[in-house]
């Protein structure tokens, strides 16, 4: 007789509070994510989108936390922000800490791999706001996480290029496989690429939907324009009027 041993979730969440000088912002979260599972979390501000993410960054030493959280693996944090240190080449940003003996060869494939190959060596400052983004995407990516914790990462760019970001993601994480939780407040881009929306409201997850359509998604699918209005419903947004 064979014996298979259970495949354990990325992500485990039993129960986990946390809170800010008294005030709860998460309020005993429980929550399982399989490995490779692309996880969008929805929900107005201050709902504890961010905070569950940080929370699972290893980030914010001084909330007061109860309850259990388990990540499986290594993480890898996508900001709004792209964080790239202005003194330092475009490669210098992405090799950044980074201990391998394939560093230099492996960013060049990366950055290639997000159209950045002939920016190796420029400055952050000469970049655009969707180049500095790429960058930042080829930093994380490269490091090859078994979890990859995205908040908002495409939140402050313009309509043509935020699309063309997240056709990059999901190419490069169809390539690496990894378990993504992406915070966002945009509702066609949690349908255009999550398997699974999970909607905040008050520091608890008030719903869980799974998302079944294949990519590439389009949004005059009827389930997706089904599944919008749901979701712009429990946002409390009249969907009547969008």
């Amino acid at each position: 007789m064979t014996f298979h041993r259970p495949i354990t979730p990325a992500v485990v969440l039993r129960d986990l509070s946390r809170s800010f000088k008294g005030k709860t912002v998460l309020d005993r979260v429980s929550l399982e994510i399989p490995r490779g599972q692309f996880v969008a979390l929805l929900g107005e501000s201050g709902s504890g989108k961010t905070t569950l993410l940080r929370a699972l960054a290893g980030l914010d030493d001084d909330a007061e936390t109860a309850g259990h959280f388990q990540v499986a693996g290594s993480t890898s944090v996508l900001f709004q922000d792209s964080r790239l240190l202005p003194w330092m080449s475009v490669i210098g940003n992405v090799t950044l800490g980074l201990r391998r003996p394939d560093a230099r060869a492996a960013a060049l494939e990366m950055l290639g791999a997000v159209g950045l190959g002939d920016k190796t060596d420029v400055w952050p400052s000469t970049l655009s706001g969707g180049q500095k983004q790429r960058a930042s995407l080829a930093r994380s990516l490269l490091r090859a996480p078994d979890v990859l914790l995205a908040d908002e990462p495409f939140g402050a760019l313009d309509a043509l290029t935020r699309l063309r970001m997240q056709a990059l993601l999901l190419r490069l994480v169809e390539r690496q496989r990894p378990t993504v939780i992406l915070v966002t407040h945009d509702v066609e881009e949690a349908l255009l690429l999550a398997d699974r929306i999970l909607v905040l409201k008050d520091g608890r997850i008030a719903e869980d939907h799974p998302v079944r359509m294949p990519q590439p998604r389009r949004v005059d699918h009827p389930e997706f324009a089904g599944l919008r209005q749901t979701l712009l419903s429990s946002l409390g947004v009249e969907t009547e009027a969008v």
